[in-house]
């Protein structure tokens, strides 16, 4: 699921409407890896995250100064000894599996290539990695009734260990593309996404398991990866607190997938996936892009309801809570007034963390701005996911998340799919809270999209009723990047979007340009496939089939 904005540091207020300020000029990479590399190299400085801070202070903006005095006000001791790692998992490692694929023996694999010289078969450094895989019974616990696989990826050496849940298409896995499916938080299990969205069936508040005939597998086989470590059924005795490092992992997952099962490594793949997401999804697809020799047949990415590029996205938080997203208004006038005297300040300490991309300068950006333009609409108790409604009675607003968690800790169920921890959690705060405080919230990841439009199509997607990472703020910066098709996706006409098997049941609307596609889809959430469930798969099945992929 979701954008978890449920601590203390990340209560804030909507942002304000106005004239958006242009974005820096990008600068793209001459290589994927290049910027992939810099984001790397940054995020592993982060080693002393607090003690080092009065001497940053020091060349950070004043704006930037005042926020961490402020963060000091309210967290006094944790200053000085706050290490913001998250604690290890009691785990059991089991001996039985039907698969295990080694990355070394992967990495060792030697080819002639066309100038008969000897190179690795598969880019990547996979060596301390491997593939553990068991082959679910679909009828120990019913959940669909496809050839199913679960398991972990492991690097021993960094004590990491991810959970995924595969499920073949129900319709030709022969045939059929491949999809990975993520959800956000950051730190919230993509099990959610299957029980609660867009997997084959749900669970009711009885425990009892409910068919889903708009699952996302009725065309595609898909795969639903816990990640990063510490997330649902995953687990690691270390952290992983940023996107880059967890692009790593992703990369050596496919490619173990895709070597243990070649019956799928053939078919179009495509990487999907909600909220936060829009970060990790386009740091992924460039981890893999960036390497030539690969298993993994990417074809297409797709974001819904994502965060990408807070410079453009935040100032569309105030229009939003304020009426002007087609909904009705949540806030007061006079709130509204307070969030456009935030946002100016909000800016200015978004674009100092494009400008340097250093901890220090972002993680302020995302307390000051989570603080002053998300807050104020939090606390009015209307769900940030959904501006029709009322949260319900747990802290991220769904009960069906406490009905999926406790499903997903019974023991058959664990057993059945090989899980290693002793208990599944929904979300892990700890790593929401990690995220923040590696200045991964405000990255401008959005700059890496347009070397994968270069390459590949990319479909933004969002449901209008969601606040948190609303349509208005995904449909501006998708016209606001700066790239070589910009005018020709900006000039795209909007056009009405009906169901496929209907001609007059209006969805939404669709603009398409250059290998960029936009979807807004009306009447649905944070999570579209959970509040529009025909409407998503009709507009999953068309981006699949290509109707706005420029041939």
């Amino acid at each position: 699921m979701k954008f978890a904005a449920s601590s203390t540091l990340l209560i804030g207020a909507a942002a304000a409407a106005g004239i958006p300020q242009p974005q820096t000029p990008l600068q793209v990479p001459t290589g994927l890896s290049d910027v992939l590399k810099a984001a790397s190299d940054k995020a592993s400085s982060w080693t002393k995250p607090l003690q080092n801070l009065q001497h940053e202070l020091k060349h950070l903006t004043s704006d930037a100064r005042q926020v961490w005095d402020e963060v000091a006000l309210m967290f006094p001791e944790a200053m000085d000894q706050a290490s913001f790692f998250s604690m290890p998992k009691p785990h059991e490692k089991r001996s039985k599996w039907d698969f295990t694929t080694s990355g070394k023996a992967i990495q060792d694999v030697w080819v002639t290539n066309k100038d008969g010289e000897k190179e690795r078969e598969l880019d990547g450094d996979l060596e301390a990695f491997q593939l553990r895989t068991k082959k679910v019974d679909p009828r120990k616990l019913g959940v669909d009734k496809v050839k199913q696989y679960s398991g972990y990826l492991d690097n021993d050496e960094e004590d990491k260990h991810l959970f995924y849940w595969f499920f073949e298409s129900r319709n030709d896995p022969k045939n059929d593309p491949v999809l990975l499916w993520l959800n956000g938080g950051p730190g919230c299990s993509s099990l959610t996404g299957l029980f609660m969205e867009l997997g084959p069936s749900s669970v009711n508040k009885k425990g009892e398991l409910v068919f889903n005939p708009s699952s996302w597998n009725a065309n595609a086989s898909v795969i639903f990866l816990d990640q990063p470590v510490n997330v649902g059924y995953s687990y690691s005795g270390q952290s992983v607190s940023n996107t880059v490092a967890a692009g790593k992992d992703v990369y050596a997952l496919l490619t173990l997938f895709f070597k243990q099962f070649p019956e799928y490594g053939s078919q179009p793949f495509h990487i999907s996936g909600e909220s936060y997401a829009g970060h990790y999804i386009p740091v992924f697809a460039a981890e893999i892009l960036s390497h030539k020799k690969r298993n993994i047949n990417l074809q297409s990415v797709l974001i819904g309801n994502g965060l990408t590029d807070g410079l453009t996205q935040y100032e569309y938080y105030r229009p939003m809570a304020c009426g002007d997203g087609g909904w009705p208004a949540v806030l007061s006038e006079s709130e509204c007034t307070s969030m456009d005297n935030a946002l100016p300040r909000c800016q200015s300490l978004i674009q100092n963390c494009y400008n340097s991309e250093s901890v220090w300068s972002c993680v302020p950006a995302s307390i000051y701005c989570n603080n002053a333009i998300i807050g104020p609409y939090q606390r009015t108790g209307q769900n940030p996911y959904d501006v029709r409604k009322k949260c319900g009675g747990n802290s991220l607003c769904y009960d069906e998340l406490d009905w999926i968690q406790e499903y997903l800790n019974r023991q058959d169920v664990m057993d059945a799919l090989g899980a290693e921890v002793s208990k599944y959690d929904s979300c892990n705060f700890d790593i929401n809270r990690n995220f923040l405080f590696q200045g991964d919230w405000m990255q401008p990841f959005h700059r890496l999209v347009p070397g994968i439009l270069a390459q590949i199509p990319v479909l933004i997607y969002a449901g209008d009723a969601d606040f948190i990472c609303n349509w208005l703020g995904n449909l501006a910066w998708t016209q606001a990047l700066e790239w070589p098709g910009q005018k020709a996706y900006v000039g795209a006409e909007m056009k009405n979007l009906t169901l496929l098997e209907s001609d007059s049941t209006q969805i939404g609307s669709v603009k398409s340009g250059a290998n960029f596609t936009y979807v807004r889809l009306h009447g649905g959430g944070h999570m579209i496939p959970y509040d529009q469930p025909v409407a998503s798969l009709d507009m999953l099945y068309r981006w699949l089939g290509g109707e706005w992929i420029e041939s």
